[in-house]
C-alpha cells in the first residue's frame, strides 16, 4: 500500500498482523531511510526520531541498534545518528554484490511468475514513472523498491533476499540525491524490458533486464558522487 505521498505504508500492514511495537518501529525507521526521509549524512537526534516515529525511547533505541548493525545508520555522538554518506569505494562494493545477487533472484523468480504478479508489477511501474514525472523523490524511491522486491519475493530464495535487503539499506538512500539532482533527465529504467521478459517467460532476459537496471542506477550514483567530489 502507498500513502498520499507515494510512500509504502508498511506500518499499516504490520499493524494488521499485530506485529510487536519494536518491530513496527524498526520497519518505520527502515522505511524512512530507504525512501529518502533521512538524507545521507544528515544527523538526527534520537528525541527527534521518537517524535517522528511516535514511539517510546526503548523501541526507538532498539531500532537504531539493529539498523546500525546492518550498516544503515552511524552513531554521531551527543545522542545523534545519521545515514552514512555513500563513497565511491563503498559504491563499488555494493554494486558488485547487487549485480551478483539480484539478477539471480530475478531468474529464480521467473519460474513463479503469474499473470496476477505481472499485473501488480505493471501497476507499481506506473507509480514509478508517475513519481519521476511529478518530481516526487520519496514516491519514486518507494515504488522502485516495491517493484524490485515484489519480483524478488517470488524467487523463494530467502537467504539471498535477506542479503539484498541489507544492500538496499546501504545503497537506496543515495538515489535520493540522484533523483533530486537529475530528476526527469534520468535515462528510462529497464522495468519495461523486465516486464516484457516476464510475459515471454524468458528467465535469462529477465535477469539481464534487471542487471541493466541496477547498473544504470549505479552509474547515475557514480556520476553524482564524481560531480560532488
Amino acid at each position: 500500500m502507498m500513502n498520499a505521498n507515494g510512500a509504502i505504508a508498511a506500518d499499516e500492514s504490520l499493524r494488521d498482523r499485530k506485529v510487536p511495537t519494536h518491530e513496527l518501529t524498526y520497519a518505520r525507521l527502515r522505511d524512512m531511510i530507504l525512501y529518502g526521509q533521512l538524507a545521507p549524512g544528515q544527523p538526527v537526534t534520537i528525541q527527534g526520531l521518537i517524535q517522528d516515529l511516535d514511539a517510546g525511547m526503548t523501541p526507538v533505541r532498539e531500532a537504531i541498534r539493529r539498523l546500525t548493525a546492518e550498516g544503515a545508520l552511524l552513531p554521531q555522538g551527543n545522542r545523534r545518528v545519521a545515514v552514512p554518506a555513500m563513497t565511491l569505494a563503498m559504491l563499488e562494493q555494493v554494486a558488485f554484490a547487487r549485480l551478483s545477487l539480484e539478477p539471480k533472484l530475478a531468474a529464480l523468480a521467473a519460474a513463479h511468475i503469474t499473470p496476477e504478479l505481472i499485473a501488480k508489477l505493471e501497476r507499481i511501474d506506473a507509480a514509478v514513472n508517475e513519481a519521476i514525472g511529478a518530481g516526487n523523490v520519496q514516491g519514486y524511491l518507494a515504488a522502485n523498491h516495491s517493484f524490485h522486491f515484489t519480483l524478488y519475493e517470488a524467487s523463494d530464495a530467502p537467504v539471498l533476499l535477506d542479503i539484498v535487503r541489507g544492500l538496499w539499506l546501504r545503497a537506496g538512500p543515495s538515489l535520493r540525491a540522484v533523483i533530486g539532482r537529475y530528476g526527469q533527465q534520468l535515462s528510462p529504467d529497464r522495468h519495461s524490458d523486465a516486464l516484457q521478459a516476464m510475459r515471454q517467460g524468458d528467465a535469462a532476459a529477465l535477469a539481464q533486464a534487471m542487471e541493466r537496471d541496477i547498473q544504470q542506477g549505479v552509474d547515475h550514483i557514480r556520476q553524482a558522487l564524481t560531480e560532488v567530489n
